[in-house]
């Protein structure tokens, strides 16, 4: 073996072994989660093990929801973190909101059945089942068994798929170190960026997601939407890997219900 082709087959070997290492070094986000920020601390602080805007401690029960948020029909307007919207579409959430008031249940998709969309998807309020391989990552929901895929092996969306906009949209994925770094386009605008905030289908959303301490899964959401929002809209959803006997998902057979609703 010539000295040239030796540097060759090291060179080879060393790429390959830090290929190795770094798909070793890749976190298994793998598991059933539950969310530990669905609702914020009650009125007069936190409950103890728990500090005010966090996750509470292992074996603390969630805070039941603050009194002084704003009703879900929009009544009391809107929480200073909503989303901030355009003229355009604000006028559309007074729309839907004097509607809600008024009795109306049109604009609930949940009751419809429909998927949450994303990013209200990663609210997982019911838990959430995250099944990843090498080259995607599937998050499952277990309300309205909704779920959504990130690709990690390089694909970009076609045109086909930006022309026909979904509720879960189109992501795709890559690893900054630890943190699984997500692009989501190609979204419909039927669904809402929480609660009945509208958006149009220019929206995107961008997530970085990665363990922190104690076992908890970190999603940082930030919303982009030039048509519906004066300025990006930022969130962080924060989930425990749930134990053993409480780690199953049940069947959200929604339609079910659409009959006794009648």
């Amino acid at each position: 073996m010539t000295t040239r082709t030796a540097l060759v087959a090291c060179t080879i070997l060393l790429a390959s072994v830090s290929t190795m290492l770094a798909q070793s070094a890749v976190p298994d986000f793998s598991g059933v989660y539950r969310p530990v920020n669905a609702f914020g601390p009650p009125p007069g602080g936190a409950p103890p093990g728990q500090r005010a805007g966090g996750p509470p401690a292992p074996g603390q029960p969630l805070s039941p929801p603050a009194r002084t948020a704003p009703l879900s029909d929009g009544s009391r307007g809107r929480a200073p973190t909503a989303p901030k919207l355009t003229p355009e579409y604000m006028a559309k959430w007074q729309a839907i909101s004097k509607a809600r008031v008024a009795g109306s249940s049109d604009s609930d998709n949940t009751l419809k059945c429909l998927p949450p969309g994303m990013p209200a998807m990663m609210n997982m309020a019911y838990g959430m089942e995250v099944m990843q391989t090498r080259d995607k990552i599937t998050f499952f929901s277990e309300l309205n068994d909704a779920l959504r895929r990130v690709y990690l092996d390089g694909r970009t969306p076609s045109q086909v798929v930006l022309d026909d906009p979904t509720y879960a949209g189109y992501s795709t994925g890559h690893w900054e170190g630890d943190t699984l770094v997500v692009e989501t386009v190609a979204l419909n605008d039927k669904s809402y960026i929480e609660g009945f905030t509208p958006h149009s289908d220019q929206m995107t959303v961008k997530e970085r997601i990665r363990f922190l301490p104690n076992g908890l899964l970190e999603d940082r959401i930030t919303v982009t939407d030039p048509a519906a929002l004066t300025e990006p809209w930022e969130t962080v959803k924060t989930y425990r890997k749930a134990e053993k006997g409480d780690d199953q998902l049940r069947e959200f057979a929604c339609a079910e219900g659409m009959d006794h609703a009648k």
